[in-house]
This record gives C-alpha cells, structure tokens and sequence, in this order.
C-alpha cells in the first residue's frame, strides 16, 4: 500500500478530518455519556429517574443565571454581578414575605422588576458612562452584596425574625411561593427544571432563530459595524443587561422557594458556577462562542459530575478544582482540535 499523503493545498486526509470534526463537535457529549455510564456502573443508584431529577433540579438555577451569563457574552461584554443579584433576590423575596407580608402574586413581580432594575444601572455605567463591564458589574457585585446585609443587620430571615429595632416579624412564607422550589409537575419534573427548560428555548430561540439574536452576536463580534448598520447597540447592550439581571433575579426566586429561608450566603457560589457552565457550552457542537444550548448542557455537566463524585463519597474539598479541571480540558479539547485542524 502507498503511504498516506496530503494533498496540493497540504490537507491532511478526509477520514482524519471526519474524525477531528466529530471529536470538537461532539467532546462535551462524548465526556457526558462516558460520565452517565461510568457512575451508573460504580454506583447503580445513579441511574435511578428521582436521582436523574434532582441532578437537573440542582443545576436549574445555575442554567437559568447561566443563560443571562451568555446573552452579556453575545454582546462582547460580562456580568460578574449576577451570584450577587440572585442572593440580593433571595434576601427580597423573603423580606418582601416575612417583614412586609406580601404574598406570592405580588413578591415575584417585585423581586423580578429589582433584577430588572440592576440590569438597568449595569447598562448605565456601561453604555452612557463608558465603564468597562468587568469593573461596572463588579462594583455592582461589592454593592449588593453589602445592600443585602443592611435591612436585616446582617442576619438570615426566617419565620420570627428579629428586627433590627427589636420587634418580631410576623409574616410567613406563602405556599403558593414555596411550591416554585418544591412542587413538581405530574408528581416527577420538578417545577423549577420546567422553568430551566422554558428559559432555554425561550432564550435559544431568541439568540438563534431572530433578528435580535443576530444583532446580539453582531454587536459582540464588531459593535461599530453594527451601528453603521443602522442597529441601536446602546439598546441591544442595555436588553441584554437587563434580562441578566432579571434572570438571576429568577434563580433567586427558586433558590428562597427551595429553602424557605433568606440565607445570607446563598449566592456564594453560583457566580462561579453559572460562569463556568457558559464557558463549557463554547465547547458544544465546536461553536466556539456562547450560546445557550451550551450553557444548559455545560449545567448539567457539571451537575452529573458532582452528584456522581458525591455518590462515590468524593472529598468535598475536591469539587472545584474537579469543576476548574473539566473547565480546561473541554475548552482546550475544543480549541485544540479546531486549531489542528485549521
């Protein structure tokens, strides 16, 4: 047999590029099935259906703060202050019921409309005072995370909180608010993964499928050719501050309905995990940019690989670095192959 040669333009042979092909665009799939298959065969137990749902219950909300994550990477830009508005969110929506004595009806729109208006300022210090977005949305995260301390002198709300000038809080969590955590649909889904799902489609069929999502990306890849298009970037860079905020805001939601309580560090690490999944999903498919089918797989990545670590009695301690491990790996696997093959 002839040895294997390269032809005029130096492309290195068709079954070689098939295979570099499928292994970018299909690394992050290849990795969940291994991982699905490897802990189902150590610990069967992972397999089960109400073992399944918890792991997607439990990256719900990182999904759903994820996804406004890579609206504000579609349009070149950053919000580190979304951990910070949904723990700002889960400290409202438990005052709003404990202190103020709001029911269900009227906390969310509240809580929603207060990560609406986070979005808003973030914009206006980007868009109109030309703040770069890493240090406007970090000033926003010290902020907040100050600002949720001060209503409560720093404490936790619960039921018969103690008021900073000494009197008690008669209120209480309304069920209709608690079963957006609790409740799941036809006794299995969970309510808070139908509300994942329906922000991803939503969220995927506006950035994939409409003139807004392209004018998105556009302005993300050339913000001065997309205003010499005739596109109002300051808008489209203010829309996709908002609905960060009010994204995060909604994962605050599910957070203080999952627990029933306004824990005070309830946002530490979902900054970290929302990031983590939107870069994972540049991996998916290769695309190499953000998007949000990515960021929701890049979730529940990371959510099979902890729940399967857990189950296997992996140290705690480990979790990160485990998390900051795959992080690389996917996203060297994918820039890696695509740059071989260019």
């Amino acid at each position: 047999m002839s040895p294997v040669t390269e032809n005029a333009h130096g492309e290195t042979p068709r079954h070689t590029d098939v295979v570099k092909d499928v292994v970018r665009r299909g690394a992050v799939f290849i990795l969940l099935a291994l991982l699905v298959v490897g802990f189902s065969w150590t610990q069967p137990a992972f397999a089960n259906i109400n073992n399944l749902m918890s792991i997607l219950q439990a990256v719900s909300v990182v999904a759903i703060i994820g996804t406004g994550v890579t609206v504000t990477l579609a349009i070149g830009g950053f919000d580190l202050s979304v951990g910070a508005v949904a723990a700002s969110a889960v400290m409202a929506a438990s005052y709003a019921m404990i202190v103020l004595g709001l029911n269900a009806y009227q906390t969310v729109p509240v809580v929603l409309a207060f990560g609406a208006l986070v979005g808003l300022v973030n914009a206006f210090l980007i868009v109109r005072l030309q703040v770069p977005d890493l240090l406007a949305t970090l000033s926003m995260m010290f902020l907040l995370m100050g600002l949720q301390l001060i209503p409560t002198a720093g404490r936790s709300i619960s039921v018969g909180l103690i008021l900073p000038d000494g009197s008690t809080a008669s209120g209480s969590y309304d069920p209709m608010f608690l079963m957006i955590g609790r409740s799941s649909l036809f006794g299995l889904v969970p309510l808070a993964v139908v509300l994942m799902l329906l922000t991803a489609v939503t969220l995927y069929i506006l950035t994939e499928r409409t003139r807004l999502g392209r004018l998105l990306y556009a302005t993300g890849g050339n913000e001065l050719a997309t205003r010499l298009a005739g596109a109002n970037t300051a808008r489209i860079k203010t829309f996709a501050y908002v609905l960060s905020g009010v994204l995060a805001a909604l994962g605050g939601v599910i957070v203080a309905a999952r627990v029933g309580r306004g824990d005070v560090s309830s946002g530490a690490s979902l900054l970290m995990d929302s990031v983590a999944a939107s870069l994972i999903g540049f991996a998916v498919l290769g695309l190499r940019r953000p998007n949000v089918l990515g960021t929701v797989i890049g979730a529940v990545f990371v959510g099979v690989l902890l729940n399967g670590l857990t189950m296997l009695n992996a140290p705690y301690y480990t979790q990160d670095f485990i998390k900051g491990a795959v992080l690389v790996g996917a996203l060297a696997l994918t820039y890696g192959v695509s740059r071989a093959k260019s």
